[in-house]
């Protein structure tokens, strides 16, 4: 039995993938969910093997909880976003399908799936951080627990690159995540943060004053006590940002 988790805001997109289901007995539908955060709930206590996940939904969109699972299931987006937008994550998902969707497109999307089910082939998802449109510059959204936390850019205070990790320093107190601060850098506004040291990037609002350190080398001192090093590309990246 192939255990299905339906992920989408909009209970009548549930009602149709549900109804199209109903034609292939070997899955089975093990719940709905309305919103980012009951799915990352419920694929965490239920372990299912496909997920069909809408991308805009409230609270927090299906590739930000997708950046909170450890170990995702096979997804299938069913999405409004126009074809040109899809080209940017094809890639992230086993499929898509573009609401309104056909029994017929339906089918190939299931035949896709159990093909590489078959095949023994898991699905690989990459970061899905090409689409401008999908990111959602205004916060960070972490795993602390089993809980999600929604952190403002603005009580961001630095983040700093710990191996394949990153450290997301801010006022609701420190956590990790498994990213690149490359991720970061470019969905994060580069009006508030500056990337001024290869292990760090700043909320320059953070930033009280800059400390010369050794022979051209300079220090951030932030607002919570702490000092950043700056880099030479760094610096002429501040000088810029702060108008000086």
């Amino acid at each position: 039995m192939i255990r299905t988790l339906l992920i989408d805001d909009e209970p009548l997109a549930s009602d149709l993938v549900e109804e199209y289901l109903q034609k292939y007995p070997q899955f089975t539908v093990i719940g709905r969910c309305l919103n980012g955060f009951e799915g990352f709930k419920a694929i965490n206590e239920q372990q299912p093997d496909l997920i069909f996940l809408d991308v805009q939904m409230p609270k927090i969109n299906g590739f930000e909880l997708l950046e909170m699972l450890e170990s995702p299931p096979a997804v299938i987006f069913t999405t409004a976003f126009d074809a040109f937008a899809l080209k940017a994550f094809e890639a992230n998902a086993l499929d898509y399908l573009l609401k309104p969707f056909s029994e017929d497109r339906f089918a190939r999307a299931l035949e896709k799936f159990l093909s590489r089910r078959e095949k023994g082939e898991k699905q690989e998802l990459d970061a899905p951080t090409a689409i401008p449109e999908l990111r959602n510059q205004n916060r960070i959204v972490v795993k602390d627990g089993g809980k999600i936390r929604l952190i403002p850019t603005a009580e961001i205070i630095r983040l700093e690159a710990d191996g394949d990790y990153v450290k997301i320093i801010s006022t609701q107190g420190n956590f990790m995540q498994k990213r690149t601060l490359h991720h970061f850098e470019s969905s994060l506004p580069d009006s508030v943060f500056a990337r001024i040291h290869r292990t760090h990037l700043v909320n320059v609002s953070q930033i009280i004053r800059i400390d010369p350190y050794g022979k051209n080398n300079h220090l951030a001192q932030l607002r919570d006590g702490s000092a950043v090093p700056i880099s030479r590309n760094g610096y002429q990246l501040l000088k810029q940002v702060l108008n000086l």
